[in-house]
C-alpha cells in the first residue's frame, strides 16, 4: 500500500531563538498508508493539535522530514503548499465551519469552486452525489441553520471529499454531537474510508471510538507511545 503521510524524526519548537523557546514534538516517526483508519489520542497538551497541524500542512516542522502524498514539503513555496493541502487533504473539525449564507450543496461545492475559480456542472454533480452518499440529498438546498448538528457534520464530511483527497484529517469530529449522532458520524467516516480508500486520521478523546479504529496512535509529552492493537473488529 502507498504511504500517504510519513514523518521522520520530526520536531517542532515555538519561540525559536528566544528565552522561552519550547520544543513541543520530540523526534516523531510515523507513517500512515492508503486506506488506513487511525485514531490519534493523548491528554490535553500532549502535542496532538501540533502534530495534526503539521500533517495538515498548516505548520512546518522545525526539523526532520515530512512527506504528504509522496511529496517532501521541505522548502516548498507557500502557494505550492496551499495547492498540495487543498488537493490532497480533507479537513473535518468538531465545529463544522459551514458557511451560513450558502446551502448544503454550495458548501460541498466550495473546495471545487476555490480550486477552479468558478462553479462547474461537474462540481455540482459531484457535490450532489456526495450529499446522496451521506444521506442528505433531500437537504441539498437547505442552509446550515435549517440542519441538525449531525446533519451539518455530514455536510462537512461531504465537503471534505469534494476534491477526492488522499488523506482525511478529523479533529474531534463527534465531540460536539450527542451519542447517537456521534455513532452515526463515526460509522459514516468508516464507510467513506472503505469506499474511497482515503487514509483517515481521527483525533478523539473518546476511548470507545478510538478502540473501533484500525490503529491507535498515542502521543504523550510530544512523543509517540507504542501503538495499541484494536480490541475487536473495526468495521
Amino acid at each position: 500500500m502507498k504511504t500517504i503521510v510519513e514523518l521522520q524524526d520530526v520536531r517542532k519548537s515555538y519561540g525559536l531563538g528566544t528565552l522561552v523557546e519550547t520544543e513541543v514534538l520530540h523526534g516523531i516517526n510515523l507513517a500512515i498508508s492508503e486506506g488506513e483508519f487511525a485514531a490519534l489520542t493523548g491528554p490535553t497538551g500532549s502535542g496532538k493539535s501540533t502534530l495534526l497541524n503539521l500533517i495538515g500542512l498548516l505548520e512546518a516542522p522545525t526539523s526532520g522530514r515530512l512527506q504528504v502524498d509522496g511529496v517532501d514539503i521541505a522548502g516548498m513555496a507557500d502557494a505550492t503548499l496551499t495547492a498540495l493541502r487543498g488537493r490532497s487533504i480533507g479537513f473535518i473539525f468538531q465545529f463544522h465551519h459551514l458557511l451560513p449564507g450558502f446551502t448544503a450543496l454550495e458548501n460541498v461545492m466550495m473546495p471545487s469552486i476555490i480550486d477552479l475559480g468558478w462553479p462547474t456542472t461537474e462540481a455540482k454533480d459531484r457535490a450532489m452525489a456526495l450529499l446522496k452518499q451521506v444521506g442528505l440529498q433531500d437537504a441539498a438546498h437547505k442552509r446550515p441553520s435549517q440542519l441538525s448538528g449531525g446533519m451539518q457534520q455530514r455536510v462537512a464530511i461531504a465537503r471534505a471529499l469534494s476534491l477526492s483527497p488522499r488523506l482525511i484529517l478529523a479533529d474531534e469530529p463527534t465531540g460536539n454531537l450527542d451519542t447517537h449522532s456521534a455513532s452515526e458520524v463515526f460509522e459514516l467516516l468508516q464507510a467513506v474510508n472503505r469506499e474511497h480508500q482515503s487514509a483517515c486520521l481521527i483525533v478523539t478523546h473518546d476511548p470507545a471510538l478510538a478502540a473501533r479504529c484500525q490503529r491507535q496512535i498515542q502521543i504523550v509529552d510530544g512523543q509517540l507511545l507504542a501503538e495499541k492493537a484494536p480490541a475487536g473488529p473495526t468495521r
